[in-house]
């Protein structure tokens, strides 16, 4: 048998169902992984060992009983440190809330749980879960594992490389500005960012967020394989009354049209020929796969990135400046303060506006992806950044904003974006993204088969 922590959790499911292994070994072997791989790499900054050990015992006494286990029974999972697992803390990267220790689980802890998914361990976010880079003051800074000088990406820059690396099958990301699809994207693996009230969101330990968070953050998946996206997204998607925004909408809605758009250059970017040639190669993936693909252009994307701005720096000027001050962590100091020179302040009536304006660009995008089922896009128009890229001068942050156009709009009109992986370009992983309508998670993950379908599997890497 393959080693067990190169499996997809998938196949990890099946083989603890049918007895072939157990849930107790596949834990040790993850936990092994971890051991080998992690003090290269410091993605899980929350070891638990045990507890993952002893929720394996119990997925096979289950087995052994005979009861019934749920559809994630005993596949090894990471969570994001910025949401709720009970008897561990919610840092987000800080060391204001080191001791911040979590007395109920969030939703989506639960829901894994509930699925039988084993967590063996918590996963590292930049300070605030602020950057496309991950590093902070108190859990160091997370590697890419297919190369040191890359960054992993971020927010979830941890779970990202925790799933390339073989530490879990499948990590917990959250995504308001490209969180999620980033980290898939420069780790050379999927990721999915549902639409807005898929998956149930809370952390009962802290305030519940203002409106740009309520209406643009959301958790989901990062794996190495689609039907480990899909497998994981229903698990989490499960109901929760805590979460007032939760639609309990079936993730199966049946045939759709498979026609698909293709965009290389959203609102004119500006994008590298390793990128083109990734688009136009998941485009023919796709054609090749029955699609009817046409390029085209797609509504206008720079608004909706303004609005994401605008509502996410409203959210972060209501306290959390002062919580960056308190913390003084460099990196998020620069980023704040570059962020807050790109976007004004606005007033109760700007806000007013934004939200206003928000419904009116989602209009044109639910008309535009009624026409088309799936758009190809850019996740970014540059190759995965260098390590600390962002933090260099405020020049180079803006034209990093630049090139993460597509990362940042798709969050305030609320759509779901799957990135997909493509192989390697210039050393650096590859990738596309695709968006669909709100709801129509399973067009993103059909699409996705079809371009994963012409390509080698991809399996975890060692560290570089």
């Amino acid at each position: 048998m393959s080693e067990l922590w190169t499996l997809s959790a998938t196949e990890i499911a099946a083989k603890i169902r049918a007895k072939e292994v157990s849930a107790t070994e596949v834990t040790k072997a993850h936990l092994e992984r971890i051991d080998a791989v992690n003090p290269a790499l410091n993605a899980v900054v929350q070891h638990m060992p045990e507890e993952a050990l002893s929720a394996a015992a119990a997925i096979d006494a289950d087995i052994a009983a005979g009861r019934k286990v749920g559809s994630m029974a005993g596949v090894p999972v990471t969570i994001k440190v910025n949401v709720d697992q009970t008897g561990h803390a919610t840092t987000n990267g800080l060391k204001l809330l080191e001791n911040l220790v979590a007395e109920e689980d969030s939703p989506v802890v639960a829901n894994m749980r509930k699925a039988g998914a084993v967590i063996v361990g918590r996963t590292n976010t930049p300070a605030f879960s602020l950057r496309w880079f991950t590093k902070n003051d108190l859990h160091g800074q997370t590697l890419n594992p297919h190369g040191k000088h890359i960054t992993p990406g971020g927010s979830s820059g941890g779970a990202g490389s925790s799933v390339a690396s073989g530490m879990a099958a499948v990590g917990h990301g959250t995504d308001i500005g490209g969180s999620i699809r980033y980290p898939a994207y420069a780790c050379g693996i999927h990721g999915l960012r549902p639409t807005l009230g898929r998956l149930p969101a809370y952390n009962p330990s802290g305030p519940d967020r203002h409106i740009g968070g309520q209406l643009m953050a959301v958790g989901g998946p990062l794996a190495r394989s689609m039907d480990d996206i899909d497998l994981s997204l229903r698990a989490m998607a499960a109901e929760d009354l805590r979460d007032p925004w939760y639609v309990p909408a079936p993730i199966d809605q049946g045939d759709f049209p498979r026609r698909a758009a293709l965009c290389l250059r959203p609102d004119g970017m500006e994008i590298t020929p390793e990128i083109e040639a990734a688009l136009l190669g998941a485009a023919k993936d796709l054609a090749d796969a029955g699609w009817e693909v046409e390029e085209v252009n797609c509504p206008p994307m720079q608004p909706a990135a303004d609005i994401n701005a605008k509502l996410w720096l409203a959210e972060m000027r209501q306290g959390v400046d002062r919580m960056v001050e308190q913390e003084n962590e460099p990196d998020s100091r620069h980023v704040f303060s570059v962020m807050q020179s790109l976007s004004a302040p606005v007033d109760a009536a700007g806000l007013l506006d934004a939200l206003r304006d928000r419904v009116t660009h989602l209009r044109d995008w639910q008309l535009f992806l009624a026409q088309h089922s799936v758009l190809i896009c850019p996740v970014s128009g540059m190759l995965p950044f260098d390590q600390q890229a962002d933090v260099q001068s405020a020049e180079g942050f803006a034209a990093i904003m630049k090139a993460q156009l597509t990362q940042v709009a798709v969050p305030a009109l609320g759509l779901p974006g799957l990135a997909v992986a493509t192989g390697s370009a210039a050393g650096k992983p590859m990738g596309v993204q695709l968006l669909a309508r709100r709801y129509r998670e399973d067009i993103l993950i059909a699409a996705g088969r079809d371009i994963e379908a012409a390509r080698p599997a991809i399996l975890p890497v060692d560290p570089q």
